[in-house]
């Protein structure tokens, strides 16, 4: 068996850029964690968080399970937002980000409706995909 790279791609930014990038998220808070002050989960967010996953030596590919946390000011609006981000990390199926080569992308559980109980009037769906990365 081969040994893991000394550090994986920072994959969390990877698919914050992704995310950035794709017009169907313009205006929409994109990022690994929630703003320090004043969200309170009812504005237009997506939160990307990798949740594990593993290192195949054999084949030199990382293996992540990407998490969206996504809100909106309403169900139905987080609803699309989550749509819109599983589309865009899907589609980057054959595509090279950074340093990095997306052979697969498999949705792993979602859109789910997950209550939130840090932010009381917050709108929350919950996606997992687990991408496949060519490590370079």
């Amino acid at each position: 068996m081969t040994t893991p790279p000394s550090a994986f791609p920072d994959v969390e930014k990877l698919v914050v850029d992704v995310l950035k990038a794709d017009p169907a998220l313009a205006g929409v808070t994109v990022a690994v964690q929630a703003p320090a002050t004043g969200f309170d989960g009812t504005q237009s967010a997506v939160f990307v968080n990798r949740r594990g996953g593993a290192w195949i030596g054999d084949l030199h590919v990382d293996k992540p399970l990407i998490e969206f946390e996504v809100y909106g000011p309403t169900k139905t609006a987080a609803h699309v937002l989550a749509n819109a981000a599983r589309k865009a990390l899907l589609a980057t199926i054959g595509k090279q980000l950074g340093t990095s080569f997306v052979s697969d992308a498999e949705e792993q559980d979602g859109p789910r409706w997950m209550p939130d109980y840090l932010y009381r009037g917050a709108n929350r769906y919950l996606c997992v995909i687990e991408l496949s990365l060519s490590v370079f």
